[in-house]
């Protein structure tokens, strides 16, 4: 798997940022909005840990919200019956057409997107 673009749900970013690991060549990575949040927001983040997040988040583009990514939001929410934050990742997903990296099997389910985990597209 080369130059495939992946949107990293926020488990991926941790454990991608805890447990180094090299993506395949040509790999990008994006991320929602959300998931920049929930990054900086975590109460109990050591400044090693902070430190490491504000550059990750340096490295990578964020996707913010548009009229688009919340049309798809509320599709997916009432389809799936997912939280706010999930539903708006797995929108942003299908609308830019990456995959999803994420550890939360409930989000695999979604057949509107492509998901895996971080031990499929890391060496």
């Amino acid at each position: 798997m080369s130059g495939i673009n992946y949107l990293f749900d926020t488990n991926a970013v941790l454990y991608f940022l805890n447990q180094p690991r090299k993506l395949h060549d040509g790999s990008v990575v994006f991320i929602s909005f959300v998931n920049e949040l929930e990054l900086l927001s975590y109460s109990k983040l050591s400044s090693n840990e902070d430190k490491a997040i504000t550059h990750f988040l340096k490295l990578i583009e964020i996707i913010n919200i548009d009229q688009q990514i919340k049309n798809t939001t509320i599709t997916l929410r009432q389809k799936y019956l997912l939280k706010l934050p999930d539903a708006i990742i797995c929108a942003t997903a299908m609308i830019h057409k990456l995959i999803l990296v994420t550890n939360d099997l409930k989000l695999h389910k979604i057949s509107e997107i492509k998901c895996c985990h971080l031990e499929d597209i890391t060496e």
